[in-house]
């Protein structure tokens, strides 16, 4: 095994895994994955294509011709799929309240998780997602979960769409999140759960440079005690 370290941080929708990951990859000098682009990417690809949302077996055949990939920027990671980048297009609510749907199709978590384990297979790897250190990276050595309040989730969406253009209701937003949380932890397939072996970090009250503070505290003791 390589010194260079798997990390999973998991978590519900809008919980701040993607920003914290990021962040925490930075200081590590790390490869960040955020699986969510992905799911969000096929979700993208399957609206485009008019392919059923719940058409496991038409998405099985579009997910293995679609290339999904990353590429960075100096204002953040890029993604495309073949040639076309939809780093904003995934991020619009039309994705978001149809990707755990897609998440949910068994031949798309078998094959995107492959591709991330292969992606993380020689560590130095952050990984942001829902079942990151329960079903794709199992064996990780550092598993966070992170959670918060849906009231506290639904106004950080809410600023985020504010700071986009993006008018949406608040009431609305906490809703959407809880059905979201329903759904990807009552799905069949790698439900959102805690890992046994995760530490939960709650981001409720606290800023992100302080999450990203005390997922490095975790990391470091992690790797003096390994």
């Amino acid at each position: 095994m390589s010194d260079l370290l798997q990390i999973a941080i998991d978590g519900p929708a809008s919980a701040g895994k993607s920003t914290v990951a990021k962040l925490v990859a930075h200081q590590l000098g790390y490869v960040y994955c955020d699986t969510g682009a992905m799911y969000r990417a096929v979700t993208w690809a399957a609206i485009r294509k008019n392919i059923r949302l719940d058409d496991n077996s038409a998405l099985e055949k579009m997910v293995a011709e679609i290339k999904i990939s990353f590429k960075p920027s100096a204002d953040g990671q890029r993604v495309y799929v073949d040639q076309d980048e939809v780093t904003a297009d995934i991020r619009l609510p039309k994705i978001a309240n149809n990707v755990s749907t897609v998440a949910a199709q068994l031949s798309v978590r078998e094959a995107l998780t492959k591709r991330q384990q292969e992606i993380a297979f020689r560590g130095g790897i952050v990984m942001d997602g829902r079942d990151i250190g329960t079903t794709v990276l199992p064996d990780a050595q550092v598993k966070i979960f992170l959670v918060a309040s849906v009231k506290e989730r639904a106004l950080r969406r809410f600023k985020e769409n504010q700071a986009k253009g993006l008018e949406m209701n608040l009431e609305q937003l906490e809703q959407e999140i809880a059905e979201r949380d329903h759904k990807d932890s009552t799905r069949a397939v790698s439900p959102l759960i805690q890992a046994s072996d995760a530490v939960k970090v709650d981001t409720t009250m606290l800023s992100i440079d302080q999450v990203v503070a005390k997922i490095m505290e975790i990391i470091q003791k992690k790797a003096k005690n390994s």
